[in-house]
C-alpha cells in the first residue's frame, strides 16, 4: 500500500490515457484544433483523463442540468454535454466570443449544441441572474475554471444554484504546486489556497481534493 499518489512521468500519463480515457473523437478533435489555433493559451483546456472522470462524475450523479464558470474553447463544456442525457443541459459560463466561436463550432460537430446555453458574460452575472430568475437549487452539477480570484463567489452561488446532493467540482486547486509554498502569496495563489481552506472545514458539504491534472476539489451539497 503507497500512502501517496504514484508519481506520473509521461510514460505513466500516456499509458493512463491509452487505456483508462475513452475520448470522443470530436473531443480529440476539439483537444487538437485548440492546440494549434490557441498556443500558450491552450494549457487553460482540461486534459482528457479529467475530461472523462468529469463526465463519469454526471453520469452517477444522475446529471440533467449543469453550470460552468469558464469555457474556454469548450473542451469541459463537451465532455459534460456528451455525458448528460438527452433531455440535459448545460449553462457555460465565458466572457471570449473568440475562444468559444471555437467551441461552438464542436459542439454543433457532436452534435450537442441544443444542450448547450452559452452566456458571454461574466460568470458571477450570469448566476445572479439565474437566482433573480427563481432558479435556485435547480442544478446538480457545478465546473469553476475560470477567474481564480472569483473562486469564493462563485463557490458561494452554486451553492445556491444546486440542489442537495448536488456536486460542485473547482479545477486548478493545487495550482501547479503554489497553494503549498507559503513564500508563494500572488493574489490567484492567495484566493485558491484560501477557498481550499475554506472548503476543508465547510460544513455544508462532504469534500475530496483529487489529485487529478493540476487538482481537483469535488463539493457535494449536503442539504
Amino acid at each position: 500500500m503507497s500512502r501517496k499518489t504514484v508519481t506520473v512521468t509521461d510514460e505513466v500519463y500516456d499509458y493512463l490515457v491509452r487505456v483508462g480515457v475513452r475520448e470522443h473523437p470530436v473531443l480529440q478533435r476539439l483537444r487538437q484544433a485548440t492546440t494549434r489555433e490557441a498556443g500558450d493559451a491552450a494549457n487553460m483546456q482540461i486534459s482528457p483523463d479529467q475530461g472523462a472522470f468529469m463526465a463519469l462524475l454526471i453520469k452517477l450523479a444522475g446529471a440533467r442540468r449543469a453550470l460552468e464558470a469558464g469555457t474556454f474553447t469548450g473542451y469541459s463544456t463537451l465532455a459534460v454535454a456528451l455525458a448528460l442525457p438527452e433531455d440535459g443541459s448545460i449553462v457555460a459560463c465565458d466572457v471570449s466570443e473568440p475562444w468559444t466561436a471555437i467551441a461552438c463550432r464542436f459542439w454543433a460537430e457532436a452534435g450537442v449544441a441544443n444542450k448547450i446555453d452559452l452566456r458571454l458574460a461574466p460568470a458571477l452575472e450570469t448566476m445572479d441572474a439565474l437566482l433573480a430568475a427563481g432558479e435556485a437549487s435547480s442544478f446538480d452539477f457545478a465546473f469553476l475554471d475560470a477567474e481564480k480570484t472569483e473562486y469564493d463567489a462563485y463557490y458561494e452561488r452554486c451553492l445556491k444554484l444546486l440542489r442537495p446532493g448536488g456536486l460542485i467540482a473547482v479545477d486548478n486547486v493545487l495550482w501547479s504546486g503554489r497553494v503549498a509554498d507559503r513564500g508563494v502569496q500572488d493574489e490567484n495563489t492567495r484566493a485558491i489556497r484560501a477557498l481550499n481552506e475554506k472548503l476543508a472545514r465547510d460544513e455544508r458539504v462532504d469534500v475530496a481534493l483529487v489529485p487529478i491534472a493540476d487538482g481537483l476539489f469535488l463539493a457535494r451539497k449536503r442539504r
